[in-house]
């Protein structure tokens, strides 16, 4: 004797060997055993054999007309031998039985289930809406098989086109444009990103790395609403100093000028002049709502999408010619030992000199000039006094380090010559020491005031946001601590208000320590344990490596660029470790295929077949190793992906305004506090 019943949602039938009264022992085809519940089991049959039965009866259930069936079975509940009496005019037999069951159950539109061979009709109104709703459904899969088909063939139709962006940044993987997408990619073998990047989706990489970026970080657009400012600083008293900025060409938000003036006892005072965007832009205001929503300005080659709106950098830009409010720290300082005999902070008014130029000045400030006194440089009252002090201060940090920063390397500045969005448009790619004293010397002016400033806030008992790093662990946090790497005991970072949200959080909160002391707390933005000041911490951290990688990737494509713009087809590397190398002649990290084990440094030739500028990876082929290698020290590993973790530090730790750079992430140093070179800074100001 044989049983049809029903296991895991299916049919299916057995040989009896053995019966109790719950349950039957019983045997497949495959000879596989098995204890079945009698409360699973439809009917038992002798014949024919269960193959059989199974294999006429989805056969012949396939022919049955559910329109048919539906009319012909009664109103109410029914079982399947009831409904088999009426339809086939008699007793069904087991092959009749199985074969309506099968029908039925494949029906579940026209007839829903009730229990164990129990069905009972769809109402007509309900079910005219399920065929409806299949019809519909139908015609969907057909219309996506069909937008499949032509994306496979070659051609792009217009409603898969109009979603591309979403579709590679923020897929609806229920809509019928992703669903033909991914039909034609499995089709093709090819990712979504490269088949509608050659179906002309876009007009090449260059679009697609920035759409998908836009689309993801700034989806309604990277414009401002209206704003306005109520307040810009022009009651504050006017600074009587000759101070200067120093930025790259291509630098528009200017946030630090430095002045120097000798004192008649043979002092130095410097003063560390500060955009005070803080004035204007204030925590809960509108403006705020639109820095905090960004976190960062982001640089790209040739192009930036600004932090604050245009009104707010425009009315404290330090700009040449023109007073605007600054918050400057004047320190006193012993020009021969570096000493600092004091300090002093102030809301005030600034006029700078003059915005000058790394690329203008680079030439004339190298270090043998500097060091011959006799020599007359430009501005020389202003940079002798300041780069004497800077090495002082330099000096005082190493000691505390326990050795010497290593800031040998050479680093790149990107400059796209016309329309960034043409990826025709020649880009140069120039290299310059990171040592250069116009950069050594506004970092380390710039790591004064954040340390300095960050040991006021604590003083006056105000909480900040720090970057610390104690036994190799870099964080940030509310904390005035250590940073082991510089030298220093808390370094917040202060000195880029107009470029970076944390700097803009610190600059209220030394408005308030400077306007009322010791009171401070109790009028301050933050107070002490504020849960928003850690909000802000994680949420800058996440936003800040988002800013990174794109910064990073559209440098690594503007290099591709470059290196077919050049015609390079041979050129020279240095091995990092296995089989990562980094071009001599260009900021970029590639890993090479079949290259032989190579000492870190090693000098090798290679030559280059191609490149993927959606991928961002250069081909390229391992030709000869060359009888040079460069010193470990001056190889930077090169991370594949930079990013701000804990074990790392931003380049703005050493280089907090001497670059733009995201906003100035130029290096970032190991734990153990060894510049780790990231070889793409932005120039973008």
């Amino acid at each position: 004797m044989y049983v049809l019943f029903e296991e895991d949602g299916a049919f299916k039938t057995g040989h009896i060997m053995s019966e109790a009264d719950a349950a039957l022992q019983v045997e497949s085809s495959s000879g596989k055993r098995s204890k079945i519940k009698r409360a699973n089991c439809l009917y038992t049959f002798a014949s024919p054999t269960p193959e059989a039965l199974m294999s006429q009866a989805e056969v012949l259930s396939a022919e049955i007309d559910l329109q048919f069936l539906w009319e012909c079975a009664p109103q109410e509940e029914f079982d399947v031998e009831a409904l088999g009496a009426d339809y086939f005019g008699h007793a069904p037999n087991a092959l009749e039985k199985t074969t309506l069951l099968l029908r039925l159950h494949s029906a579940p539109v026209y007839f829903h289930r009730r229990g164990r061979g129990r069905y009972k009709p769809a109402p007509p109104e309900i079910l005219t809406a399920a065929l409806a709703a299949v019809e519909k459904k139908q015609r969907q899969a057909a219309l996506t098989q069909e937008w499949a088909d032509q994306m496979a063939s070659g051609k792009l139709p217009p409603e898969v086109a109009d979603s591309a962006i979403s579709l590679i940044s923020r897929p609806d993987k229920n809509s019928q444009a992703w669903k033909a997408l991914d039909a034609a990619c499995t089709a093709t073998q090819q990712t979504p990103e490269r088949l509608l990047l050659s179906l002309g989706a876009w007009p090449h990489a260059l679009a697609l790395h920035k759409g998908r970026f836009l689309a993801t970080h700034f989806p309604r657009g990277t414009g401002f609403t209206e704003v306005s400012l109520n307040a810009t600083g022009e009651a504050l008293p006017l600074a009587e100093v000759d101070a200067y900025s120093v930025d790259d060409i291509t630098t528009t938000e200017i946030d630090d000028a430095l002045s120097v003036s000798t004192l008649p006892n043979g002092d130095l005072r410097v003063g560390i002049h500060i955009a005070a965007p803080g004035l204007a832009v204030t925590r809960g205001s509108a403006l705020d709502d639109l820095a905090r929503a960004r976190m960062s300005t982001v640089y790209m080659p040739g192009e930036k999408i600004p932090m604050q709106p245009d009104q707010v950098i425009e009315a404290f830009s330090l700009d040449a010619g023109r007073a605007v409010p600054a918050l400057s720290l004047y320190v006193t300082a012993n020009p021969l030992t570096g000493e600092i005999i004091g300090h002093e902070s102030r809301l005030e008014r600034v006029v700078v000199r003059e915005n000058l130029r790394h690329n203008q000045l680079d030439e004339a400030f190298t270090e043998e000039a500097l060091a011959d006194t006799t020599q007359v440089l430009p501005y020389n009252n202003w940079i002798r006094p300041l780069w004497q002090l800077a090495l002082l201060l330099a000096k005082q940090r190493d000691e505390v380090r326990g050795k010497p920063e290593n800031n040998n390397r050479i680093e790149y500045s990107f400059y796209v010559d016309g329309d960034p969005n043409d990826p025709a448009t020649p880009v140069r790619i120039l290299p310059r020491k990171r040592n250069a004293p116009l950069d050594r010397l506004v970092a380390e002016y710039m790591i004064l005031a954040n340390s300095t400033w960050g040991g006021l806030l604590a003083s006056c008992g105000l909480p900040g946001i720090y970057r610390s790093q104690q036994t190799g662990r870099v964080r940030m946090s509310t904390q005035a601590l250590p940073h082991e790497a510089i030298g220093v005991p808390q370094y917040a970072w202060c000195t880029s208000p107009l470029r970076r949200y944390v700097d803009l959080v610190n600059q209220w909160q030394l408005i308030a320590a400077i306007e009322h002391g010791v009171s401070a707390p109790l009028v301050a933005p933050f107070k002490p344990r504020d849960a928003d000041l850690f909000a802000i911490i994680g949420g800058f951290e996440a936003q800040y490596i988002a800013w990174n990688e794109f910064q990073n990737n559209m440098e690594r494509y503007w290099c591709l660029r470059w290196l077919q713009q050049q015609q390079i087809t041979t050129c020279t590397a240095t091995v990092l470790k296995d089989d990562l190398i980094r071009l001599n002649n260009a900021p970029l990290v590639s890993r090479v295929s079949g290259l032989p084990q190579l000492g870190r440094g090693q000098q090798i030739e290679l030559h280059i077949t191609g490149t993927d500028e959606l991928a961002l990876e250069l081909n390229i082929r391992y030709v000869s190793t060359i009888d040079a290698v460069v010193e470990a020290s001056e190889v930077a590993d090169e991370p594949e992906a930079p990013a701000v973790t804990d074990s790392s530090v931003l380049a703005a730790d050493l280089t907090d305004d001497a670059t733009p750079a995201l906003d100035d992430t130029v290096a970032m140093l190991s734990a153990d506090g060894s510049n780790t070179t990231i070889e793409s800074p932005p120039s973008s100001g």
